[in-house]
This record gives structure tokens, sequence and C-alpha cells, in this order.
């Protein structure tokens, strides 16, 4: 069936395939993840590797996982380590941490075991960053009081300073000391730093929360991908990627809007009717989602994020609201007009990411990520006249 708005992407409507080039848009994967504290601990985790083990069969692309270390609902405390799990289970899909908070870690850490993972996984390997967002985090590492951010950047530059150069690197800012000058001992190997199999290091990637955000131009600068979250109302998300293709053209880059990625909370079934009571329900996963990261958000006093117009009132801003704001779920001809009218909006990015969510009923959730990859995608890219 072909609707009103794949007619118009067929007609030529969307003048960003003329200023842009016509290019798929690509189809990975991202969970931070976010499961009932309720639910076994070993069952959630065996959950989120088999939902990539699916990505990687249907053939996404890429897929990102998040790591918190003091929330029982975001149960993965280290996103290297659960990567590791995955390297003789997928074969194709690249991998990438989505992201490693670096002000919790010295970057000697981060350094060396991007540098193992990168040559586990032979080069699939993708370095997602950021400050971190959890508080509780913060507070666990004694960063509640300092600029995050700054720590960061200090972090990054130091792992990247690692990886460029040589020992004893002699390394010092106003957070980090790096050296291994009193005891280097190349000669057999001590006091060196393994570097990433990807040169000159892989991919850096960093997630995208606040509108019109500084930060997005400076890491586009600095050659970084970007990935919106995926909570985030499409009118702020809309002011991403003018600010990463500002940072491009700052460097004399061309613009290309296909390296930035935006994650989306997706549902796709066979029925309305199910989409509505799995998808948009309170009682359902993604209403479950909805409810902890809302609760989380508020108390940082970030809701501004949920609504869907910059003056709406703070009382319409509910749970439901943002279940019938920003999720996208119906049947493959529904979901596919509600990508590309979301297209429409945000513009013309590159990579789609599937959100991953609770698989409160299994072969449901594994339905709507295959009928994604193998029906959605798809259509979705043939309207777009791909």
């Amino acid at each position: 069936m072909v609707t009103a708005m794949t007619q118009r992407a067929y007609n030529g409507r969307d003048k960003n395939n003329s200023m842009f080039g016509v290019r798929a848009m690509k189809l990975g994967f991202f969970t931070q993840p976010v499961h009932p504290i309720t639910r076994d601990y070993r069952e959630v985790l065996r959950e989120d590797q088999q939902a990539i083990i699916l990505a990687d069969e249907l053939g996404y692309c890429e897929a990102f996982v998040g790591e918190h270390m003091t929330d029982l609902a975001e149960p993965i405390t280290n996103c290297l380590v659960f990567l590791a799990t995955l390297i003789d289970k997928t074969s194709q899909i690249k991998l990438g941490s989505g992201v490693v908070n670096l002000p919790s870690y010295h970057p000697v850490h981060i350094a060396a075991h991007v540098a193992m993972i990168d040559h586990l996984l032979d080069g699939r390997f993708i370095f997602g960053i950021g400050p971190g967002g959890l508080p509780s985090d913060v507070e666990v590492f004694g960063n509640l009081d300092l600029d995050k951010n700054e720590k960061m950047v200090e972090c990054i530059d130091q792992i990247l300073a690692i990886w460029a150069g040589d020992p004893p690197y002699n390394l010092e800012g106003k957070y980090y000391k790096t050296s291994t000058e009193r005891f280097l001992f190349p000669e057999i190997g001590q006091g060196v730093i393994p570097k990433p199999l990807q040169k000159p290091h892989p991919e850096i990637v960093f997630t995208a929360l606040a509108p019109y955000s500084k930060g997005i131009t400076a890491a586009a600068e600095r050659g970084w991908r970007g990935i919106s979250s995926n909570y985030v109302q499409p009118f702020w998300v809309a002011t991403h990627l003018p600010k990463f293709l500002e940072g491009q053209t700052n460097i004399g880059q061309p613009e290309d809007p296909s390296r930035w990625s935006i994650a989306k909370s997706i549902f796709v079934t066979d029925d309305e009717t199910t989409a509505r009571d799995y998808a948009k329900s309170e009682s359902g996963p993604y209403g479950f989602y909805f409810q902890n990261i809302m609760r989380k958000i508020e108390r940082a006093g970030r809701m501004d994020l949920f609504k869907a117009y910059p003056d709406q009132p703070d009382s319409e801003v509910t749970v439901q609201h943002s279940l019938d704001t920003g999720v996208i779920a119906g049947t493959v001809d529904s979901v596919v007009d509600q990508i590309l009218a979301f297209r429409e909006i945000v513009g013309p990015f590159g990579t789609l990411m599937y959100t991953g969510h609770d698989w409160a009923d299994i072969p449901l959730s594994r339905r709507s990520m295959e009928l994604m990859a193998t029906e959605v995608m798809p259509k979705v890219n043939k309207a777009l006249g791909v």
C-alpha cells in the first residue's frame, strides 16, 4: 500500500534530497537499557545480549550499549565488558560504547581497554563518549562539584595523546596525570600502553540532548559523529543536525548529514491494536521506560526535553504525552509514514537507531526488530528514492 506520506516521498517532495544527495537511511540499534528492577539480573543481561545478536543477524549496521554503575534499572555497569561478551556471538555488526562516561575513569583505563577491545573485535568497535548524566554516578565518583564537560575533554585529549604518542607520555592537566617515566622498560614492553587496531583510533561518537548545543558544533569540529537521544522531542532534535553541519563547515569539510544518527523508540507489529497496547500504553514496556526516564530527568530539572513545543505547559508533559509524541508505533506502512514525517521535521540524518526496550513479550519484541529491518527500512529508502 502506498500511503499519502510515502507518495509525497516518491514524488520528490523532500528538498533535502536535492541539497545533500539521496543516500540510504541506515538502521542501527541503541540500548541504555532500562528494565524493571524486579527482574532477575542474569535474565536481563542475556536478553540484552540476544537483542544485539538478533540485530547482527538482521543486518543492523551498528549497536551501542550504555553503562551506569549505580542504577539497577540500567544494569549494564561497564559497556566495554558487556560488548566483549558479544565478540564471538556477532559477525558483521559494529559494536559501540553508548557511552563511556569519561569523568568516571582515568584516561589510561579507557585508552588501554579500548585498544584491547578494538583488537578483539578486529576493528568493529566504535568509541562512544560522554560526560555522564546519571547524578548518582556523578556523585559516587566525586564529580558533583566540578565541571564534568571540562573533565571529559581533558580525559579524551589524554586518551588521544596516549594513542598518538610514545612512552613515557608525561601528560598532566587539571584532573589527570599520565606518566610511566620512572619504571619505563620498553625493551620488554613495560610502561607501554597498547594502541587500537584502527588508525589513528576508532571512530568517536557522542550523544546529544540539549537543543542548539554548542557542544555539538565543537564535537563536529573534531571530526566526531553524533547521535540524538531517543527521548528528546522532535522539535529539539531538529536543532541538532544544523549545529553538527555548522561544525563541519567550520573546519572546511563538506556538510554531510549522513554522519548524524538519531535514536528513536519504535515498535512495529502486524496490527494497530497490539501496537497501541504494547508501545503506547503506560502499562506496557515503553510506558515503563518513559516513567523511569522522566522521573530521573524531572529531578535533574530538564523536563523541557519532553515538551512538544517550547512554551508547552508543564501540566501537559506526562508519560502518556511522551508515548503519544515520542514513540513511533504501528503496522509496517504506518511506521514507514511516521519515519518519513519525522525526517521532514528533523532533517536528512544518516542512521536511524532503533532503541531497545525491555522484552516484556519476547515474540513481539523480536518480531518488531525483524519487521523494522526486512520491511520498514526497504520501504523507507524506496520512498526516499534510494
